[in-house]
């Protein structure tokens, strides 16, 4: 099949080198951005007077039908056919005759995926930002529903501290808000239209840019021809908020992966939403959580790719930057369906309450809490930290807990102990005492509560 480019050339290109040229097996599903493209070109040239209305009509025309048959599977791809450019503008001079030929005046094949890839960007970070505040939702009930579930709070995943399950959820319910707002100031430098710049020098025809992009819904112009079509930083920016959304969901898989352990017993993985094992039956594995956790991989590959890609192209367009496609597919499909599945899976987990309080309970998580008493009573705090570990200490090798400890046995440590310390390091009371916002007492995360659902409400709709 002879190439649009193909005039200058003397031979046809080999069946060899077309199929490994070509991207239409994959950038085919910017058909309908392609399209929508190209149909306001064509409305701008008819308003600048490059084509003529009848001309614009019979294109306008041409297109929709191709996008309808399309859409409705009345298409085969052909895959002699280099990128899906040349095959919708193949589709159109079939359907519509010559006047077809003039829809590609002013432009190239360069600003012109620039455009697609960017409107293909843009519709799917609004997916994702919707979708992100649908997993918010559902962590903001349990948060609601477990804002008194006492259970340890981990560093080095060693018991340190009491908090609630809800409080632990609400850490993750922040780190997604951060990817929602890193995925909306992305969008900003994604919405800026390139096409005009043609395939490197701008267009000699006396065309409007402003007037393509406010039929395109962009916000902007790029100002040069050359970053228009050289510049995927979009793409770069793009995926690098995806790798943060994901980084964020293999952590909370980890943990519920853990807390699904029998080690820990934490929580329980409906079996809707996990595997068993082909030759023990006693087994019941978090699959899902495991594959958020493995695919994340995936996702942080495809930046790596796009940014070594990049990192040493001249400018302006070269072929290298077609493989910017089929890493961003890969990665926004993997995203997309991560988001998709690990709401549901939380909304079915059942949470057990009585084993996170019993390793509240057995951890000296309160040690703190014996410090913090003697700092009250004017100990500087590094002599009440020693008096606490000696506390410690002295429970570890008499198999007691510090609630255990008798009061004569604290006074021998430090004669400022008193009755009312076994009130202060009860855990309950422990937690409750922490009511600074953005603590896990139950006064504090009502107060965030209401901050988040105030954070939903302004954003479900944007």
């Amino acid at each position: 099949m002879k190439q649009l480019w193909g005039s200058g050339f003397s031979k046809e290109l080999n069946k060899s080198t077309n199929d490994f040229n070509s991207s239409l097996s994959f950038d085919k599903r910017l058909y309908e951005y392609d399209i929508r493209g190209s149909i306001a070109h064509a409305e701008m040239l008819s308003i600048q007077g490059i084509l003529t209305h009848e001309e614009f009509n019979l294109i306008e025309g041409g297109l929709n039908e191709i996008l309808d048959e399309i859409k409705n599977g009345q298409v085969d791809f052909d895959s002699d056919f280099e990128d899906i450019h040349t095959f919708v503008e193949k589709l159109l001079v079939q359907k519509i005759g010559a006047t077809g030929k003039k829809l590609h005046t002013a432009r190239s094949r360069n600003d012109q995926v620039a455009l697609d890839m960017r409107m293909y960007v843009k519709d799917e970070i609004q997916n994702l930002k919707s979708q992100i505040v649908s997993l918010l939702k559902v962590l903001l009930s349990l948060i609601k529903e477990h804002k008194e579930t006492i259970m340890p709070g981990y560093t080095h995943l060693q018991r340190a501290q009491p908090v609630t399950f809800g409080h632990h959820l609400c850490a993750y319910f922040e780190m997604l808000k951060r990817d929602y707002s890193r995925l909306k100031d992305a969008y900003k430098r994604v919405n800026v239209l390139p096409l005009g710049a043609a395939a490197l020098a701008a267009s000699p025809y006396g065309i409007d840019r402003y007037k393509t992009a406010e039929l395109l819904g962009f916000d902007d112009i790029c100002l040069n021809s050359l970053d228009a079509v050289s510049d995927r930083d979009f793409v770069v920016e793009t995926l690098s908020s995806l790798s943060l959304i994901m980084l964020h969901l293999s952590r909370f898989s980890e943990e519920i992966i853990l807390w699904s352990t029998k080690e820990f017993q934490f929580i329980q993985i409906d079996d809707s939403y996990a595997t068993g094992s082909s030759i023990m039956p006693q087994k019941k594995n978090p699959d899902i959580a495991e594959l958020i956790r493995g695919k994340t991989g995936r996702v942080y590959g495809a930046l790596v790719s796009i940014l070594t890609v990049m990192k040493a192209l001249p400018l302006a367009y070269n072929k290298d930057m077609q493989e910017d496609k089929e890493l961003f597919f890969n990665a926004i499909d993997t995203v997309k369906a991560c988001l998709l599945i690990l709401p549901e899976m939380l909304e079915t987990i059942t949470v057990n309450k009585d084993k996170m309080l019993k390793a509240c309970e057995e951890g000296f998580l309160n040690a703190t809490d014996v410090a913090d008493y003697l700092v009250k009573k004017s100990v500087p705090f590094r002599d009440a930290h020693e008096a606490s570990g000696k506390a410690v200490k002295y429970c570890m090798e008499n198999n007691l807990t510090l609630s255990d400890m008798k009061l004569d046995e604290y006074k021998k440590i430090s004669n400022l102990f008193e009755n009312d310390l076994y009130s202060a390091i009860d855990i309950k009371n422990s937690l409750e005492s922490r009511k600074v916002i953005g603590g896990p007492s139950k006064e504090a995360l009502e107060k965030v509560i209401l901050i988040e659902e105030e954070w939903i409400n302004k954003n479900e709709q944007n």
